[in-house]
């Protein structure tokens, strides 16, 4: 039960413009596509989405791009999944025959116990667990 590729790829934008957010630098859609790999398009998409949702402030000009709206740890990745994928789709867990009632249930906790997950987990978050990787891989190296 992963991320859609919608989701993979706006969190890589964000974690990319949190990298640059205590400069108050902006990054452009073609940028932040080009580092991550991901489809310009598409990914502009997911922006205005981002900005949409208040996760992001864009600026127009020659020297604008996006930014976060606000801090790293204030953006909750719950937030940021609703943002892109919209409200989850539930089913009754009491409709149908018994077998499908508990597969049902099933499902139904499974979404209860992602979205706590992800009402726990901010962006600063992810930036922070990347950051460990990247440190054990260094040594690793050294």
């Amino acid at each position: 039960m992963g991320f859609s590729a919608k989701t993979t790829y706006g969190l890589l934008a964000l974690m990319e413009l949190a990298d640059v957010a205590g400069s108050g630098e902006r990054l452009q859609v073609g940028e932040i596509a080009s580092r991550q790999a991901i489809p310009e398009r598409y990914l502009e998409q997911m922006m205005t989405s981002l900005r949409r949702g208040g996760i992001l402030r864009s600026i127009r000009g020659a020297r604008g791009g996006y930014q976060l709206a606000k801090a790293a740890d204030q953006i909750l990745l719950s937030e940021v999944i609703l943002c892109l994928e919209g409200e989850p789709n539930t089913v009754d867990p009491s409709s149908g025959s018994p077998e499908r009632q508990v597969i049902n249930a099933l499902a139904d906790e499974l979404r209860r116990q992602r979205t706590t997950r992800l009402a726990a987990t901010t962006l600063a978050d992810l930036q922070q667990d990347r950051d460990a990787r990247l440190q054990a891989q260094a040594m690793y190296f050294i």
